[in-house]
């Protein structure tokens, strides 16, 4: 099965990135112990023009596969849900 690609869209010395990083990676080792692959790829605004026109108002931007998942925030529970739903996984960690 392929990992479940997972990008977070942000820059340095931003808070809510570094918040949102911290969700995704706890959730990413909570879904590696029940065998969820995934990948995380970490895009830096202040690299990209397009990237930084597209999201500069709106960072950290989660996206799971090609489709956003959040912005600001990250939920733990909806994101381990929706990256359960994109592997095909259906047993949520936290309701354990």
């Amino acid at each position: 099965m392929e990992p479940v690609r997972i990008t977070l869209i942000g820059k340095p010395g931003c808070h809510l990135c570094d918040d949102a990083r911290d969700v995704v990676e706890r959730v990413r080792s909570e879904l590696a112990a029940d065998g969820v692959a995934t990948e995380l790829a970490e895009l830096n605004i202040l690299e990209d023009a397009e990237l930084a026109r597209l999201h500069s108002e709106d960072i950290p931007v989660v996206r799971i596969g090609d489709k956003r998942h959040a912005i600001w925030h990250v939920d733990a529970e909806k994101f381990e849900t929706a990256v359960r739903r994109a592997a095909g996984s259906k047993k949520p960690f936290w309701r354990r």
